[in-house]
Parts: C-alpha cells; structure tokens; sequence
C-alpha cells in the first residue's frame, strides 16, 4: 500500500456497496454524520472544474487588485474553501494524482509531455470507479496522461470524452493547424471538428452532457487548457487589461475571465434543471500561475513549475448543499489534490466495486461536511519535485527548509537550526521514492483498438533543446531521434513515414506556408529527400521517395514485445530530416 501521511490522518470509511447498485441515501447519510445527500433515489451528481495554470492569485475573492472573478468569487463565498491545498508544480502530475488519488510518480507519471505523462493502466481511475457504480461519466478537455491505447480517456472509465491530444492545444501531436477557436479535436478517439472558443466548446459539451443524463447520476470531469499558453482569448475578455498588464498577462487574465463566465453559465444551469442542490461541484487548478505572480502573488514566493509554495499551493472550492458542504467556510488544514477521489467516492457512498483501491490521500468528507475536525500532523509528499510538507515546515529541493508559520513567502533557509525537522521530512521524501512506478514507457501499436497509431516527434525520450511541443517551432532532427514502441500482438505491419500530418496532404519534400504554425526557422521549408529510412531493433530498411510522395510506406513482420523505432530522410547532402509522424498499423491476418 502506498501512503502519502506518514502520520495517518484519519483515514474516511469505505462503506462496501451493494455489487451492482448505485449509492444509496442511507450510506452516504451515515458517512456525513447525518447530512442530507442528495435526492432519495440517487446519490450525488459530481463536477469536477480543473482549470489549467491558474493560480492562487488569479482571482479576485484572493486580492488580485486588477483581474475580475465574479463568478468563482460567488462560487466561492458560498463553498467550503481549502485554504492550505496542494497540487503538483506541472499538469500531468496533478491530473494523475486527481483521478487516482495516488502520488503522481507512483503511478508511472515523470514527465509533462510524450511518453513521460502516459499513467499506467492498473490504477483505477475516478471514471472507472465512477462508471462501475453506476454513474455516467464524461470528460471534456485536456486529458494530458496518453493518446493511444489503453492510455486514452475513453479506455480509463469515461464513456463520452471530447480531448485534444498531449499537453495544450497546437502541440506537435493537435490537429494541425488548431488555435483555439474552430478547432477539430478527438471525440471518443475520433477527430471532429466543433465552432467556437475552446474554452466555449467545453462548457457547451459539458452542459449538454447534463442535459442528456439529468436523470441520471453523472460524472461530468471539466479540465480546460485554458489559461495554459499560448495565451489567446476572445478580444472582448482581453481589452479590460490591456495597457494595465503586459499583453501576454492580459491575454492570460482574459482567458480567465472568459472561464469565470462559462463557470457562472455552467452554474445557473444546474438551478434550471434543479441539480444545483444535488451537485457537488469541484473547482481546483492544477498548478501555480503560469504568468500571474508578476501582478498578484498572494504572499507566496515562485510560480508554475516552482517547489516553493507558489508553485503548487493552489485554490479548491468544494460546494454540495444537500451534504451540508455550502454557506463559506474555511479549512485551513493541510491538504492535496490526492484527497480528492477518496472524499468525492465518501460523498458519493460510492465503492467502485467489492473493493476500494488503496489511496495515498485521505478523505474530507466528514471535514467538509462539518462533522469531523480536519486531519491533525499531517506529513506529505509532493512526488513529481519531492517537496516534503507539513503545516509548518516545507522541504524544498531536499536541502532547503522553511518556516511556513513565521516565514510564508519562504525567504529565510532554516535547515541548519532544525537538522532532526530534515532528517524526518528527508525520511517521507525517501519512502515516497520506494513506492515509485519506475518501469520504462512505450507506445502500444497493433493494440486492435486503435489503428493506426500515429508517433510523432513529441514521443521522442529526449529531444534537442531547439525542439519545443508547440507546432510553431517543430525542427528538423537526425535518426538520433527514437521511438519507444510495444507491439501488442505479432504480425504484419504497415509503417508510414511522414514529415507533415496527414491532414496537410502536404509531400514529403514540399514546404508550407510560413504563419502561425511554421514561425521557426527551418520548420515550414522545402527539402530534397531522396529516401526514407525505418530502423527498428537492429534492422534497417529504406525506400525511395520522390517529389510527390507525402508517406514512405514500409510493409514488414513484427514480433510481439517493445522495440525501438527511428525514421529519417536522407538526399544528396549529409543533411538529414527526421520523420516527424509515423503511422504503424497492423494488417488483417491472411485467411
């Protein structure tokens, strides 16, 4: 079992349920101590709100002195508000840690993009555990843990999901040419193009969603990319900040003004349909602001990406009135983003099956409902930086040690007059390390679920630093470049090399134009390939290429097992062109 509190913390009850029912009253009124949960013939609806780079300053209920919040400010005056929570510093992390209430590295998660977000497939995940109790789930979003099976989210528990591929909209592996606004994304693993500002198109999928199944309980997972750069928002949410902030914070404070409003829409709409009361409504977000901190920083030192506070203390809002968790209050208690599941399943009376799942959080369902008083000596571990935290004192980097009561912007390193207070928290930092899921990622091919598995060159384990995740800047690169891959069943495969994505219809050799995807030098020009080339293992193949070719076809047999793959291009120069996209397809088996 693996444990986030070295100290447990008073651990919730997991109530078994009936095998194949939904919860009922009766549970989860006995797990709140008496609290109403809900309408008598079904347990709660729930709606988790994770939004993406927004920080604790980044809203006008915390002080922010020029952005406007009127939504979540109203949301959060009537909620419980978690006033000492934390996530991870980074996306994935986070979002692994929120739908399996495990540390993030303890479930295989070590990076932000390509193969280092894909999470591991034993884990149950809150869709999973969600869907086996009964409930409908959907997720409208940013997945960002695995594009291809059995990593998608509709092969994790969801069965309805509208996602854009890896870590933000217009990465290498988008459709190309996405940029927020009429976009084509992935509805249930197949692409569909949608009218509108993302950030519409997922409150708009969202509410449809439940619309359709009000009379049903749902799970209804609500991850935006927004505020996540590139920092693009409709020009009326922008011009409010414009020459108050630098522009790249004012498009940044507009994308967040537009998600206060899609919040406020979300929210009168469950009183239409009467959930309001029913609903238990999540906000969160995943880590510290991304550009926030340079006008607001709420007293916290460091921002996105930071082991200092700013970097993943984050708000949380809970708000469920039927269970009593309403009316503005604060729990000021030591708290993560892996107490999320377990309190939501309490609330819920929800088991998931004969079992519930070992968590390294605890649940807040008694806290929140006012029943129980908040777990006391809380010791935690931050896994994706290793920052050891207690209500006093934070480990930083292992070595730095802070005072969080006397010194809360984390100014003064203390670690020389409290070396037992290191020794301890290095100890937690240690045996969160033993618990970690460090076994090598790789991309599923010939899986039968999805077929073809496009690579791209965002899967690459290392990438040059010139190589960023945005298609703005795709560069060239040689056959260094590799493919981790692990094909699911033995036989013949057709492996497609391309340098541009299939929905360029653009050849090999040929440029595009120069513009909002092709800023970067070298990205978007023409080359004078004359072969492809496919290595995997050991075994080297190559093929001509002419001037009209937009794929290099390879048709070959593959044995079951993980392999490397590499595929480049090569002319008359020395120069070399890696493929940036590899279709691998498995071919039906001879009759």
């Amino acid at each position: 079992m693996h444990r986030w509190t070295v100290r447990p913390a008073r651990p919730g009850r997991h109530p078994r349920r009936p095998p194949a029912g939904l919860a009922t009253l009766a549970a989860a009124a006995v797990l709140l101590g008496g609290a109403a949960a809900g309408a008598a013939d079904r347990p709660p609806n729930v709606i988790v709100i994770l939004i993406d780079d927004q920080g604790y300053g980044d809203l006008s209920c915390h002080g922010n002195p020029i952005l406007e919040t009127p939504h979540l400010d109203a949301l959060a005056a009537d909620a419980v508000r978690l006033t000492d929570y934390h996530a991870s510093p980074f996306c994935s992390p986070t979002r692994a840690s929120i739908l399996t209430g495990r540390l993030c590295r303890s479930v295989g998660v070590h990076g932000l993009n390509g193969i280092g977000q894909h999470m591991a497939v034993e884990p149950r995940t809150m869709a999973e555990l969600y869907a086996a109790a009964g409930y409908v789930t959907g997720i409208f979003g940013k997945w960002h843990l695995g594009d291809r099976w059995p990593l998608r989210p509709m092969d994790r528990g969801f069965a309805e999901s509208v996602v854009f591929p890896d870590g933000a909209v217009s990465t290498v592996p988008d459709h190309w040419g996405n940029d927020y606004v009429d976009d084509t994304y992935l509805e249930n693993g197949r692409p569909r193009a949608f009218k509108g500002y993302c950030t519409d198109v997922w409150f708009d999928l969202a509410i449809d969603f439940i619309e359709r199944h009000r009379e049903r309980p749902f799970l209804c997972y609500l991850p935006t990319n927004a505020p996540h750069a590139p920092w693009i928002a409709p020009e009326k949410f922008v011009a409010a900040y414009r020459g108050r902030v630098p522009d790249d914070t004012a498009r940044f404070f507009g994308m967040i003004a537009n998600l206060d409003g899609n919040i406020g829409r979300l929210r009168s709409r469950l009183v239409d349909l009467g959930l309001d009361r029913d609903t238990i409504v999540v906000f969160t977000t995943d880590n510290g602001t991304a550009l926030g901190s340079g006008v607001f920083a709420a007293g916290m030192r460091g921002r996105k990406g930071s082991s200092f506070d700013g970097g993943h203390r984050v708000p949380c809002f809970v708000r469920y009135p039927a269970g009593g968790i309403a009316g503005g209050r604060d729990v000021a208690a030591l708290t993560a983003h892996i107490d999320l599941l377990p309190t939501l399943l309490d609330l819920c009376g929800v088991a998931g099956g004969d079992a519930r799942p070992a968590f390294d959080g605890t649940s807040l369902a008694r806290v929140l409902a006012g029943t129980a008083d908040p777990p006391a000596d809380r010791l935690l571990v931050e896994s994706y930086h290793h920052i050891a935290l207690t209500e006093r004192w934070r480990l930083v980097d292992e070595e730095q040690l802070y005072d969080i009561e006397a010194d809360p912007t984390q100014q003064r390193d203390v670690a020389a007059e409290h070396p037992d207070v290191v020794r301890r928290l290095k100890e937690a930092v240690a045996a969160a390390r033993q618990a970690e899921d460090t076994r090598p990622h790789h991309v599923t091919v010939g899986g039968g679920a999805q077929d073809p598995v496009t690579l791209t060159g965002e899967d690459w384990p290392t990438k040059p630093a010139i190589f960023q995740y945005e298609m703005a800047r795709i560069t060239p690169w040689d056959e260094s470049q590799v493919w981790p891959v692990a094909v699911h069943r033995p036989g013949r495969y057709r492996v497609a090399l391309r340098r541009w994505p299939r929905e360029t219809a653009t050849a090999i050799n040929a440029a595009l134009p120069r513009g909002t995807w092709c800023r970067a030098m070298q990205a978007c020009t023409s080359i004078n390939a004359t072969q492809a080339h496919l290595r995997l293992g050991d075994r080297t193949e190559a093929v001509a290429v002419t001037d009209d070719m937009e794929e290099a076809v390879f048709t070959l047999d593959l044995p079951a097992g993980p392999t490397e793959l590499r595929g480049w291009f090569t002319g008359a120069t020395p120069e070399r062109w890696a493929a940036r996209y590899v279709e691998v397809s498995r071919l039906p088996d001879p009759p």
